[in-house]
Protein backbone atom coordinates (compact mmCIF):
# COMPACT_ATOMS: atom_id res chain seq x y z
CA UNK A 1 0.00 0.00 0.00
CA UNK A 2 2.26 2.76 -1.30
CA UNK A 3 2.03 5.55 -3.48
CA UNK A 4 3.74 4.91 -7.20
CA UNK A 5 6.55 7.47 -8.37
CA UNK A 6 6.33 8.25 -12.01
CA UNK A 7 8.95 7.89 -14.48
CA UNK A 8 8.65 11.75 -14.59
CA UNK A 9 8.89 12.16 -10.94
CA UNK A 10 5.41 12.94 -10.12
CA UNK A 11 3.56 10.43 -7.77
CA UNK A 12 0.21 9.20 -8.89
CA UNK A 13 -2.57 9.05 -6.13
CA UNK A 14 -5.84 7.42 -7.46
CA UNK A 15 -9.04 9.32 -6.03
CA UNK A 16 -12.12 7.37 -5.95
CA UNK A 17 -15.45 9.14 -5.78
CA UNK A 18 -19.06 8.76 -7.39
CA UNK A 19 -20.17 9.58 -11.60
CA UNK A 20 -22.74 12.21 -10.05
CA UNK A 21 -22.53 16.01 -10.63
CA UNK A 22 -21.48 17.25 -6.90
CA UNK A 23 -18.27 14.87 -6.86
CA UNK A 24 -17.17 15.89 -10.52
CA UNK A 25 -17.79 19.72 -9.99
CA UNK A 26 -15.22 19.75 -6.57
CA UNK A 27 -12.45 17.31 -8.53
CA UNK A 28 -13.26 18.98 -11.87
CA UNK A 29 -9.97 20.94 -11.24
CA UNK A 30 -7.74 17.98 -10.64
CA UNK A 31 -9.19 16.36 -14.13
CA UNK A 32 -6.41 14.99 -16.39
CA UNK A 33 -8.08 12.79 -18.86
CA UNK A 34 -10.58 12.99 -21.89
CA UNK A 35 -14.15 13.58 -20.79
CA UNK A 36 -17.16 12.09 -21.97
CA UNK A 37 -17.84 15.27 -24.22
CA UNK A 38 -14.85 14.66 -25.51
CA UNK A 39 -12.72 17.84 -24.42
CA UNK A 40 -9.07 17.19 -22.55
CA UNK A 41 -8.88 18.28 -19.55
CA UNK A 42 -5.65 19.15 -17.75
CA UNK A 43 -5.41 20.27 -14.03
CA UNK A 44 -6.71 23.78 -13.03
CA UNK A 45 -4.84 24.08 -10.10
CA UNK A 46 -0.91 23.45 -8.61
CA UNK A 47 -0.88 19.71 -7.79
CA UNK A 48 2.54 19.65 -6.37
CA UNK A 49 4.12 17.04 -8.32
CA UNK A 50 1.28 14.80 -7.70
CA UNK A 51 -1.12 13.09 -11.00
CA UNK A 52 -4.32 12.51 -9.92
CA UNK A 53 -5.76 9.66 -11.29
CA UNK A 54 -9.80 9.44 -11.29
CA UNK A 55 -11.50 6.07 -10.25
CA UNK A 56 -15.11 6.41 -10.88
CA UNK A 57 -17.27 4.40 -9.41
CA UNK A 58 -20.98 4.45 -7.56
CA UNK A 59 -20.51 4.95 -3.83
CA UNK A 60 -21.01 1.41 -2.44
CA UNK A 61 -18.12 0.03 -5.24
CA UNK A 62 -16.01 2.36 -3.36
CA UNK A 63 -17.03 1.87 0.02
CA UNK A 64 -15.76 -1.85 -0.63
CA UNK A 65 -12.27 -1.00 -2.28
CA UNK A 66 -11.90 1.15 1.03
CA UNK A 67 -12.11 -1.77 3.09
CA UNK A 68 -9.52 -3.11 0.77
CA UNK A 69 -7.37 0.14 1.32
CA UNK A 70 -7.02 0.00 -2.24
CA UNK A 71 -7.09 4.13 -2.85
CA UNK A 72 -5.03 6.38 -1.99
CA UNK A 73 -8.16 8.96 -1.72
CA UNK A 74 -11.70 8.19 -1.64
CA UNK A 75 -15.07 9.17 -1.30
CA UNK A 76 -16.52 7.19 1.69
CA UNK A 77 -19.79 7.17 3.30
CA UNK A 78 -19.98 8.44 6.46
CA UNK A 79 -21.23 4.87 7.76
CA UNK A 80 -18.62 2.53 6.26
CA UNK A 81 -15.21 5.15 8.16
CA UNK A 82 -15.58 3.24 11.05
CA UNK A 83 -14.94 0.20 9.44
CA UNK A 84 -11.71 1.44 7.70
CA UNK A 85 -10.66 4.41 10.05
CA UNK A 86 -7.56 2.18 10.42
CA UNK A 87 -5.90 2.61 7.06
CA UNK A 88 -7.67 5.88 6.37
CA UNK A 89 -8.22 9.61 7.72
CA UNK A 90 -11.09 11.66 7.07
CA UNK A 91 -9.95 14.86 5.52
CA UNK A 92 -11.94 18.26 7.18
CA UNK A 93 -12.99 19.30 3.60
CA UNK A 94 -14.51 17.25 0.66
CA UNK A 95 -17.70 16.63 2.80
CA UNK A 96 -21.20 15.83 1.72
CA UNK A 97 -24.01 17.28 4.50
CA UNK A 98 -28.05 17.20 3.93
CA UNK A 99 -28.61 20.32 6.29
CA UNK A 100 -32.29 19.42 6.37
CA UNK A 101 -32.13 17.45 3.19
CA UNK A 102 -30.79 14.48 2.09
CA UNK A 103 -31.36 10.58 1.25
CA UNK A 104 -35.16 9.75 0.39
CA UNK A 105 -37.25 6.85 0.63
CA UNK A 106 -40.22 7.23 -2.03
CA UNK A 107 -42.91 4.74 -3.55
CA UNK A 108 -45.38 4.47 -6.03
CA UNK A 109 -48.12 6.01 -3.66
CA UNK A 110 -48.32 7.35 -0.41
CA UNK A 111 -47.27 5.52 2.91
CA UNK A 112 -45.37 5.94 6.13
CA UNK A 113 -42.85 4.47 7.69
CA UNK A 114 -45.23 1.52 9.59
CA UNK A 115 -46.57 0.88 6.05
CA UNK A 116 -43.22 -0.26 5.01
CA UNK A 117 -43.69 -3.28 7.26
CA UNK A 118 -43.41 -6.31 4.91
CA UNK A 119 -42.17 -3.69 1.57
CA UNK A 120 -39.61 -4.67 -0.49
CA UNK A 121 -37.66 -1.96 -0.61
CA UNK A 122 -34.16 -0.78 -2.98
CA UNK A 123 -31.53 0.62 -1.27
CA UNK A 124 -27.96 1.76 -2.55
CA UNK A 125 -25.76 -0.39 -0.70
CA UNK A 126 -25.51 -1.42 2.79
CA UNK A 127 -22.57 0.40 3.85
CA UNK A 128 -24.45 4.12 2.34
CA UNK A 129 -25.25 6.23 4.88
CA UNK A 130 -28.41 6.34 3.55
CA UNK A 131 -28.84 2.45 4.66
CA UNK A 132 -27.70 3.76 8.19
CA UNK A 133 -29.71 6.86 8.73
CA UNK A 134 -32.70 4.80 7.97
CA UNK A 135 -31.90 1.84 9.95
CA UNK A 136 -32.16 4.49 12.57
CA UNK A 137 -35.49 6.00 11.78
CA UNK A 138 -37.05 2.33 11.41
CA UNK A 139 -35.98 1.37 15.20
CA UNK A 140 -37.65 4.99 16.43
CA UNK A 141 -40.56 3.41 15.11
CA UNK A 142 -39.65 -0.30 16.62
CA UNK A 143 -38.67 -1.79 13.43
CA UNK A 144 -35.72 -2.86 11.95
CA UNK A 145 -34.03 -4.31 8.89
CA UNK A 146 -35.46 -7.69 9.38
CA UNK A 147 -39.45 -6.53 8.95
CA UNK A 148 -38.41 -5.46 5.39
CA UNK A 149 -37.34 -7.28 2.67
CA UNK A 150 -34.34 -5.36 0.43
CA UNK A 151 -32.12 -5.73 -2.02
CA UNK A 152 -28.78 -3.54 -3.05
CA UNK A 153 -29.40 -1.98 -5.84
CA UNK A 154 -27.23 0.83 -8.32
CA UNK A 155 -28.14 3.57 -6.81
CA UNK A 156 -29.22 5.13 -10.98
CA UNK A 157 -31.42 2.26 -11.42
CA UNK A 158 -33.76 2.19 -8.04
CA UNK A 159 -36.02 4.90 -9.45
CA UNK A 160 -36.67 2.78 -12.33
CA UNK A 161 -37.08 -0.30 -10.97
CA UNK A 162 -39.47 1.17 -8.49
CA UNK A 163 -41.41 3.15 -10.98
CA UNK A 164 -41.32 -0.46 -12.82
CA UNK A 165 -43.20 -2.28 -9.81
CA UNK A 166 -39.84 -4.69 -9.17
CA UNK A 167 -40.05 -2.74 -5.64
CA UNK A 168 -42.33 -1.47 -3.31
CA UNK A 169 -40.23 1.81 -3.04
CA UNK A 170 -37.21 2.98 -2.88
CA UNK A 171 -34.29 4.58 -0.94
CA UNK A 172 -32.55 7.33 -3.25
CA UNK A 173 -29.44 9.15 -3.35
CA UNK A 174 -27.66 11.40 -5.52
CA UNK A 175 -29.86 13.28 -8.37
CA UNK A 176 -32.83 11.43 -7.82
CA UNK A 177 -33.27 13.45 -4.23
CA UNK A 178 -34.87 16.61 -6.90
CA UNK A 179 -35.92 14.51 -10.37
CA UNK A 180 -38.24 11.46 -8.79
CA UNK A 181 -41.31 13.88 -8.47
CA UNK A 182 -40.75 13.19 -12.42
CA UNK A 183 -41.19 9.97 -12.39
CA UNK A 184 -44.67 10.02 -10.31
CA UNK A 185 -43.31 9.18 -7.00
CA UNK A 186 -44.18 10.38 -3.57
CA UNK A 187 -41.97 10.96 -0.90
CA UNK A 188 -42.26 9.01 2.15
CA UNK A 189 -39.72 10.34 4.44
CA UNK A 190 -36.98 13.12 4.04
CA UNK A 191 -34.42 11.18 6.40
CA UNK A 192 -31.75 14.69 6.14
CA UNK A 193 -34.90 16.60 7.35
CA UNK A 194 -35.56 14.24 9.91
CA UNK A 195 -31.96 13.84 10.99
CA UNK A 196 -31.86 17.72 11.83
CA UNK A 197 -35.31 18.26 12.93
CA UNK A 198 -34.46 15.75 15.59
CA UNK A 199 -31.07 16.26 16.36
CA UNK A 200 -30.30 19.81 15.78
CA UNK A 201 -27.03 18.61 13.08
CA UNK A 202 -26.87 18.09 9.71
CA UNK A 203 -26.93 14.67 7.88
CA UNK A 204 -23.10 13.78 7.67
CA UNK A 205 -23.59 11.74 3.69
CA UNK A 206 -20.05 11.00 2.72
CA UNK A 207 -16.84 12.24 3.58
CA UNK A 208 -13.63 11.85 1.69
CA UNK A 209 -10.36 10.04 3.30
CA UNK A 210 -6.94 9.92 2.37
CA UNK A 211 -4.59 6.77 3.52
CA UNK A 212 -2.87 6.87 6.14
CA UNK A 213 0.60 5.57 4.26
CA UNK A 214 0.20 8.48 1.89
CA UNK A 215 3.89 10.14 1.37
CA UNK A 216 5.25 7.68 3.77
CA UNK A 217 3.07 8.44 6.49
CA UNK A 218 4.55 11.50 6.92
CA UNK A 219 1.80 13.99 8.20
CA UNK A 220 3.09 16.65 6.40
CA UNK A 221 2.56 14.95 3.27
CA UNK A 222 -0.81 14.22 4.32
CA UNK A 223 -1.52 17.88 4.98
CA UNK A 224 -0.08 18.92 1.79
CA UNK A 225 -2.05 16.75 -0.16
CA UNK A 226 -5.14 17.96 1.83
CA UNK A 227 -4.33 21.36 0.93
CA UNK A 228 -4.43 20.04 -2.95
CA UNK A 229 -8.11 18.77 -2.42
CA UNK A 230 -9.38 22.23 -0.76
CA UNK A 231 -7.46 24.25 -3.07
CA UNK A 232 -9.32 22.11 -6.04
CA UNK A 233 -12.63 22.54 -3.87
CA UNK A 234 -12.30 26.05 -3.69
CA UNK A 235 -11.24 26.38 -7.64
CA UNK A 236 -14.64 25.00 -8.45
CA UNK A 237 -16.74 27.30 -6.22
CA UNK A 238 -14.68 30.41 -7.39
CA UNK A 239 -15.40 29.00 -11.07
CA UNK A 240 -18.92 27.48 -10.74
CA UNK A 241 -19.93 28.04 -14.41
CA UNK A 242 -17.01 26.30 -15.88
CA UNK A 243 -17.37 23.49 -13.38
CA UNK A 244 -20.79 23.02 -13.64
CA UNK A 245 -20.43 22.72 -17.38
CA UNK A 246 -17.72 19.96 -16.71
CA UNK A 247 -20.08 17.97 -14.04
CA UNK A 248 -23.34 18.14 -16.69
CA UNK A 249 -21.23 15.11 -18.32
CA UNK A 250 -22.49 12.92 -15.46
CA UNK A 251 -25.90 14.74 -14.90
CA UNK A 252 -28.66 11.81 -15.27
CA UNK A 253 -31.89 13.94 -16.28
CA UNK A 254 -31.12 17.34 -15.34
CA UNK A 255 -30.19 20.12 -17.26
CA UNK A 256 -27.16 22.70 -16.51
CA UNK A 257 -29.89 24.93 -13.92
CA UNK A 258 -31.06 21.68 -12.20
CA UNK A 259 -27.09 20.16 -11.67
CA UNK A 260 -26.34 23.82 -10.59
CA UNK A 261 -29.29 23.66 -7.76
CA UNK A 262 -27.59 20.09 -6.91
CA UNK A 263 -24.68 20.78 -6.45
CA UNK A 264 -25.18 23.56 -4.27
CA UNK A 265 -26.72 21.12 -1.92
CA UNK A 266 -23.58 19.02 -1.46
CA UNK A 267 -20.74 21.10 -2.16
CA UNK A 268 -20.99 24.32 -0.11
CA UNK A 269 -18.89 25.79 2.82
CA UNK A 270 -19.43 22.34 4.43
CA UNK A 271 -17.35 21.15 1.51
CA UNK A 272 -14.42 23.62 2.54
CA UNK A 273 -14.84 22.59 6.53
CA UNK A 274 -16.56 20.50 8.32
CA UNK A 275 -16.56 23.02 11.32
CA UNK A 276 -17.36 22.00 14.35
CA UNK A 277 -20.79 21.55 14.26
CA UNK A 278 -19.88 19.29 11.28
CA UNK A 279 -17.31 17.14 13.39
CA UNK A 280 -20.38 16.61 16.01
CA UNK A 281 -22.31 15.55 13.18
CA UNK A 282 -19.96 12.65 12.48
CA UNK A 283 -19.22 11.87 15.80
CA UNK A 284 -23.07 11.71 16.85
CA UNK A 285 -24.11 9.73 13.45
CA UNK A 286 -21.84 6.80 14.71
CA UNK A 287 -21.98 7.39 18.12
CA UNK A 288 -26.12 6.48 17.33
CA UNK A 289 -24.84 3.85 14.99
CA UNK A 290 -22.50 2.07 17.17
CA UNK A 291 -25.09 2.49 20.54
CA UNK A 292 -27.34 0.39 18.09
CA UNK A 293 -25.25 -2.25 17.11
CA UNK A 294 -25.14 -1.45 13.56
CA UNK A 295 -21.58 0.33 13.26
CA UNK A 296 -18.52 -0.60 15.13
CA UNK A 297 -16.89 1.82 17.50
CA UNK A 298 -14.26 4.18 16.63
CA UNK A 299 -10.88 2.26 17.11
CA UNK A 300 -9.78 6.04 18.76
CA UNK A 301 -9.06 6.05 22.48
CA UNK A 302 -11.59 8.91 22.96
CA UNK A 303 -14.34 7.07 20.10
CA UNK A 304 -14.40 9.84 17.77
CA UNK A 305 -13.18 10.45 14.49
CA UNK A 306 -9.99 11.90 13.51
CA UNK A 307 -9.92 14.71 11.00
CA UNK A 308 -6.85 15.86 8.83
CA UNK A 309 -6.62 19.78 8.17
CA UNK A 310 -5.03 20.89 5.06
CA UNK A 311 -1.09 22.48 4.97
Amino acid sequence: MTTTPTSAGTTTLRIGHSPDPDDAFMWYPLANFVGPDGHRYTPKIDTRGYEFVHVLEDIQSLNVRSAKAELEITAISIHQYPYVAKDYALTSCGSSMGDGYGPMIVAPQAMNIADLKGKRIAIPGERTTAWLAFQLLLQEHGLTKDDITYDNVMFDDIIPKVVAGQYDAGLIIHEGQITYQNQGLKLVVELGQWWTESRGLPLPLGGNCIRRDVGGGDPTAIAEVCRILLDSIEYALNHREEAVRFALNWARDMGSDLADEFVGMYVNDWTLDYGQRGRDAVNRLLTEGAAAGLVPALPTDDARVDFVDPA
